[in-house]
């Protein structure tokens, strides 16, 4: 009987899904925000960058106006409130961030604005958690006070990075130095003229068991050795001045005190940031796909063709009630799986991590075509935001693992239970009907 009350209870509560009372005026002052500052200075920052002669740096007075935003944030309280439980931020609980996370997905430098961008918020969390005293006050300080970028190189070009166990790029430990040699490549944002410091994912100990054989090493940028050798493009954009970009490695010293927690706990520190990271990305999708379907709306209500608004043409009407369903399923499945994160923890909350992952940034990505195919030759044009909201959803269904590694994990868990196998315990009170 105890037991059935247990499991009634961890059903409960990971079923109760509404944002803290104490988080509410954090979330309504973030839209306001948005609102109030970070739209005005999103259309100057594009104006000034229009024309620009060297796209891999910034125009003059871009940054500027994105810093005057960022202190306007900071005197606001509106600073580094994506780190779960911390002291560095406000502390929030990941099911509270994902209301807030999804207003920052509407608007492109949102999150930069208050602090709360990828991959610097990753990078920011493994720092927070395993970082020492002395990488903390180098590294985590000056990013947490937004005056530099950071990058996570971990995709190799010559082997499937998908399964982490297969890079391969090396260090070496000579002396009081690690050597690093390899290449990797979408390094993104390492591009940026601000990017200071790379999380770098390398095999240390190639004869240990297959997850001790990789460690993450701090490299800071630039560094004698580190060669960007240019920009991979997405969809023939190369994104810049962010970038995501290919770099060579070639006899690269750090220091050894460079390592983070210790030589082989590369998987250890990856599971720290995949799972909030993960989630963030697919948090601010919602907010994408809510744009993209206003944009839908608005075009289609205020163009007309063979005589009757485009709303009221072929399947338009239910393309639009089928898109408001599919975000309103999203919303539920991603505050289910930051609550379960909550409630059971990154590591056993993983089945709902990879559920939402496998499902976000497909169906975002169709509402964002529809929203493209409602606007016509204009919506894959530089006149809408769209062509650029696509690619960048289309590249989550990569990022952070592909589509099918997050549906094995969970197709695998399925499965499990009627083979008999053994069920994570954890999950077991809240998986079960």
């Amino acid at each position: 009987m105890a037991d059935t009350e247990t499991s009634i209870d961890a059903q409960n509560e990971l079923n109760d899904l509404r944002m803290s009372d104490e988080a509410r005026p954090l979330y309504e002052h973030v839209k306001a925000f948005i609102r109030d500052v970070v739209e005005p200075m999103s259309e100057e920052f594009h104006r000034l960058g229009e024309g620009k002669t060297d796209i891999w740096s910034y125009a003059p007075g871009q940054l500027e106006a994105l810093e005057a935003a960022k202190d306007e944030a900071k005197k606001q309280g509106l600073w580094n409130f994506f780190l779960p439980d911390a002291d560095t931020g406000e502390g929030l609980k990941n099911l509270d961030y994902a209301y807030i996370a999804a207003e920052l997905g509407k608007n492109s430098l949102a999150s930069e604005t208050m602090n709360c961008s990828a991959p610097d918020t990753g990078n920011m969390e493994v720092l927070e958690r395993v970082g020492t005293p002395e990488q903390k006050e180098k590294w985590l300080k000056p990013l947490l006070n937004g005056e530099i970028r950071s990058a996570f190189a971990m995709t190799e070009p010559g082997l499937p990075s998908s399964d982490a166990k297969n890079v391969s790029m090396s260090a070496v430990l000579e002396g009081d130095e690690w050597v690093l040699n390899g290449e990797k490549y979408y390094i993104s944002g390492a591009g940026d003229p601000r990017c200071r410091i790379m999380i770098t994912m390398v095999k240390t100990s190639p004869d240990a068991e297959p997850n001790k054989q990789q460690s993450q090493i701090l490299v800071p940028l630039p560094h004698p050795g580190v060669t960007i050798m240019g920009p991979m493009h997405v969809f023939g954009d190369p994104d810049a001045p962010h970038g995501h970009m290919h770099i060579k490695f070639e006899n690269v010293r750090v220091p050894k005190e460079n390592m983070l927690l210790g030589e082989g706990r590369g998987f250890e520190i990856s599971q720290l940031r995949l799972g909030p990271g993960r989630i963030h990305h697919c948090m601010r999708s919602l907010g994408a796909a809510e744009k993209a379907l206003d944009l839908m709306v608005r075009r289609g209500t205020t163009r007309s063709a063979f005589g009757r608004p485009l709303v009221k043409l072929g399947g338009n009407t239910e393309i639009i009630s089928r898109a408001r369903i599919e975000i309103e399923a999203m919303r539920m499945m991603v505050l289910k799986a930051a609550k379960a994160m909550d409630v059971l923890g990154n590591k056993e909350a993983r089945v709902w991590i990879s559920m939402v992952k496998a499902m976000v940034p497909e169906r975002v990505c169709q509402i964002i075509d529809q929203a493209i195919q409602m606007h016509g030759a204009t919506g894959v044009s530089q006149w809408t935001p769209l062509a650029r909201m696509y690619a960048n959803q289309r590249t989550l269904r990569l990022a952070d693992g592909p589509d099918e590694v997050h549906h094995m994990v969970v197709g695998r868990h399925e499965i499990r239970k009627y083979e008999g196998g053994e069920e994570d315990p954890s999950l077991a009170s809240v998986w079960r009907k």
